[in-house]
């Protein structure tokens, strides 16, 4: 086992999750989402702010690099077992989503590029959590719905599947999943404190009118 390696993955994955891509996002477009909408610099925000036809595009880049760190990085000439070296690079892209070191320490709240990781490490269940993301989001009007049903549905899916379906989810893996639901709750503490109150912000889903 070579620390040096885990250390390095991580380190490597920690400034590739910690590019903001919705800030940089804002700022072509003249906007710092700092000082606009709930001053997060994450894809809720810069969809919120920014729309959807910008807003989905950095959504997306957030799970690729989750995606990259914990799929694409381990396949470089690391020493180490795959797995972990996944996990090591996938849990230092979260963080670097969360604290980004180019911004302050003041990131997104985690869920896109934990995805992203767990797309990389187990698709199925990951492709499930997502379902229920977009279920909840889209039925309630509300993103952090979605984001906290997902976190919760994705260890159950991992569980359920490996130990019913036949469809192996390693154990670690298993572990991080169960591991980020606090997390992200943590990181959504002002949304779970909104929700309470019945003040949480909803955005205009596809089928509904402006008014």
């Amino acid at each position: 086992m070579s620390v040096g390696s885990y250390a390095g993955i991580a380190i490597a994955g920690y400034l590739l999750g910690g590019i903001p891509t919705a800030y940089l996002a804002g700022r072509l477009k003249g906007v710092d989402l700092r000082r606009h909408g709930s001053g997060n610099v994450g894809g809720t925000n810069a969809v919120r702010v920014l729309g959807w036809r910008v807003g989905i595009p950095v959504l997306a880049l957030d799970i690729l690099k989750g995606y990259a760190a914990g799929g694409l990085l381990p396949r470089l000439p690391w020493v180490g077992d795959p797995v972990y070296l996944g996990l090591a690079a996938g849990l230092g892209a979260v963080l670097g989503h969360v604290f980004t070191p180019y911004l302050g320490f003041r990131g997104g709240k985690g869920v896109a590029a934990g995805a992203g990781v767990l797309l990389a490490l187990a698709p199925l269940p990951t492709l499930i959590a997502s379902s229920v993301f977009l279920v909840l989001a889209f039925s309630t009007g509300i993103v952090s719905v979605g984001s906290l049903g997902a976190t919760a549905a994705l260890p159950l899916a991992a569980f359920l599947l490996d130990r019913f379906a036949g469809i192996p989810v390693h154990p670690a893996v298993q572990g991080l999943a169960v591991g980020l639901v606090p997390f992200v709750v943590w990181t959504h503490r002002g949304n779970v404190r909104r929700l309470l109150l019945g003040t949480e912000n909803r955005f205009r889903r596809p089928w509904e009118r402006r008014g």
